[in-house]
């Protein structure tokens, strides 16, 4: 009796086998096609979390405003490796964020490219050297407020292609209503904040000094 397989099937060799078995892995993995909704999932954290751990390899590496950062960081006695900056799932409202045990985090699948991924970096690591230097007490809402401040200024993130990515765009003092706006918003989900008028006031009580106060860069970047 004749065999049911396929003449292609019925010939293939062990590695042939392999190798068919790894292109339908693939090319399930970019369609979707016979994968569950859980393995689909799966399959794309998988690749998220891929992109951002090369990305941030690169970062690392190549970045002036992240190797700079990082260079002041070692010699303020805080030296930082690869496994400090973790790529991992968040919500959707956060590119990154850091933890004051000294772990950055960044959000796999919510960087949308590696520009998105330097500012948010030299985001968190502006936190990370002032955790370092001046012990933050994060509760505190003028701390949290300072740090914000310089955060958003220097870290790329008030850039001006990126306010127009948001949608805001304005002639004058651009730079410093976008570091205001966003230092207020992180402020207000701060857990010890009792309303969006009390993040406000401590953005402004520390205004003046944290955003002309841009160490370890000479300047805004």
């Amino acid at each position: 009796m004749a065999s049911s397989a396929s003449p292609a099937q019925g010939s293939q060799t062990p590695s042939e086998k392999g190798l068919y078995e790894r292109w339908r892995r693939t090319f399930s993995s970019m369609t979707g096609a016979g994968l569950t909704p859980e393995e689909q999932e799966a399959e794309v954290e998988g690749r998220n979390h891929r992109t951002c751990e090369q990305w941030k390899a690169q970062m690392m590496e190549y970045s002036p405003a992240v190797t700079f950062m990082l260079k002041h960081l070692e010699l303020s006695g805080c030296p930082v490796k690869p496994s400090n900056i973790e790529c991992g799932r968040c919500d959707w409202t956060r590119s990154g964020g850091f933890m004051p045990e000294g772990k950055i985090v960044l959000c796999q699948g919510r960087i949308f490219n590696k520009s998105h991924m330097e500012h948010t970096l030299t985001h968190e690591l502006v936190h990370m050297y002032d955790q370092c230097k001046f012990k933050v007490d994060w509760l505190n809402l003028r701390h949290h407020a300072c740090s914000e401040i310089r955060a958003n200024s220097l870290g790329g993130d008030c850039k001006w292609a990126r306010e127009i990515q948001r949608g805001f765009l304005s002639i004058s003092k651009q730079h410093q209503e976008c570091v205001r706006r966003r230092a207020v918003l992180s402020v207000k989900g701060n857990p010890a904040c009792p309303d969006e008028a009390a993040a406000e006031r401590a953005v402004n009580e520390v205004w003046e000094s944290c955003f002309s106060d841009t160490r370890p860069f000479d300047e805004i970047y």
